[in-house]
């Protein structure tokens, strides 16, 4: 019975913790996005991957 309570006591603390860091950061925070790619290229790089080249 007491290691449910520590293991709650342990995990609502957790969600408290992650709650405060979530709400630190500022709302015009943009998140670092990768450059779009041609979906052609990406599609070749990825048959190349599997081993199948793609039928011209």
């Amino acid at each position: 019975m007491i290691r449910l309570l520590i293991a709650g006591a342990i995990a609502y603390a957790a969600y408290r913790v992650t709650k405060k860091v979530i709400d630190d950061v500022p709302d015009d925070f943009d998140p670092f996005l990768p450059p779009p790619q041609d979906d052609g290229e990406a599609l070749r790089r990825q048959s190349a991957t599997m081993g199948a080249e793609p039928q011209r």
